[in-house]
């Protein structure tokens, strides 16, 4: 019988049951996160590797989820740390809007369970939790609460364009929409913690972006993309634009010489809602780019009070090459030496635009991003 899915309904029958079985005998049974359905804990942890594991590798997420339960045992330990606290555990994974939503949510899941004495336990209450998108939220139902969540995230939208032959553009809605639809059909009333975590794994380690373990895959048999020699052909996105490139110098201001042992920079922390948010930077002079507020103020008072080229009479100490999600950043540390006076009138500087700042040698235990410990432990 023909269904809207390009897969007749004996095809979509069989397609869980496979995916399940193969699961049983193959998947990934030893992530410490998959203890499943036996305590509020365990709704965390899930919770807590799923926003990890957002645009990051499992192999990645390990070490930082067992140091993060170690540190945050319970949703409330988390819900009341300090931001430094969170940052400084979070930083080097990346992306690091996840770590001050995961912050804001901990206090969100916190405040839920005062009123409920329970975890969310349904979708669309996860939903409403900071960070927490569609597919997560899915995610956690199925395998942490222990109820019927559906998810599709980027590896089971690979999985079932090539299964199912859909050939529209993933970013726009109306594909989207039938592949939700897709996997809503074949998620089961029963085990679908079992089958979300299959279909991660069926697309992590079989149906990859690249060279597809087609001939030990468990839906083979029905996948239209195999059938055709198609894999790569799937799934359809539109072509991305060529990343632009920005370029910022690290301004390391300190009062004296940078290589005295007792030597301190100025540090700045960037706004929550920018790049970077909450961790700690040296000013950064942007060439190409608008920048924060404080770097801004702080680079027009070196241009008005110094009276020199800091390009040409600062070579760069070091400098890399920085890849975001949107542009590549190219950044270059320079030193700036300071007299007595001029120090003591960018401290008023930064009182009188109220700058939450520390002088810190340029290593240190502050909450910073993986960029810029590259490229000050160059420096050091």
């Amino acid at each position: 019988m023909p269904t809207p899915f390009n897969q007749d309904t004996h095809a979509i029958r069989r397609f869980t049951p496979a995916v399940l079985k193969w699961f049983a005998k193959h998947g990934r049974h030893d992530l410490p996160w998959q203890q499943l359905h036996k305590t509020d804990k365990d709704i965390y942890a899930v919770w807590l590797s799923e926003i990890m594991l957002q645009q990051t590798q499992v192999a990645t997420v390990l070490g930082y989820f067992e140091r993060f339960m170690q540190a945050f045992p319970t949703v409330q330990d988390l819900a009341v740390a300090d931001w430094e606290a969170v940052a400084n555990l979070w930083a080097g994974l990346g992306y690091y809007a996840r770590a001050r939503n995961l912050h804001a949510g901990a206090q969100q899941v916190a405040q839920f369970i005062r009123t409920h004495g329970k975890f969310p336990q349904m979708p669309d209450e996860w939903q409403a939790i900071k960070g927490v998108g569609r597919s997560t939220a899915g995610a956690i139902v199925a395998m942490g609460v222990g109820g019927r969540g559906v998810i599709c995230d980027g590896n089971v939208k690979r999985v079932l364009t090539r299964w199912a032959g859909i050939d529209g553009d993933i970013t726009k809605s109306a594909t989207d929409k039938a592949l939700w639809q897709l996997a809503d059909t074949l998620t089961p009333a029963r085990q679908s913690g079992e089958f979300a975590q299959a279909m991660m794994d069926l697309g992590a380690t079989l149906c990859t972006r690249t060279r597809p373990k087609c001939e030990i895959c468990p839906i083979a048999a029905d996948c239209i993309a195999h059938r055709q020699g198609k894999q790569a052909a799937y799934p359809v996105k539109a072509k991305k634009s060529v990343k632009p490139t920005h370029h910022s110098q690290v301004l390391l201001i300190t009062h004296g010489d940078l290589t005295d042992n007792d030597a301190k920079i100025l540090w700045l922390k960037r706004p929550d809602d920018g790049i970077w948010g909450g961790l700690w930077c040296p000013p950064l002079l942007s060439i190409t780019r608008q920048d924060t507020f404080n770097d801004g103020v702080i680079g027009e008072w070196l241009s008005d009070n110094l009276h020199s080229d800091l390009q040409r009479q600062n070579p760069p100490l070091a400098a890399i090459k920085h890849t975001l999600t949107h542009f590549h950043w190219q950044l270059s540390a320079r030193h700036i030496a300071l007299s007595a006076d001029k120090f003591t009138q960018l401290k008023t500087l930064l009182a009188d635009i109220h700058a939450e700042h520390h002088w810190q040698p340029l290593v240190n235990t502050l909450a910073k991003p993986a960029a810029m410990d590259k490229l000050l432990n160059a420096i050091a």
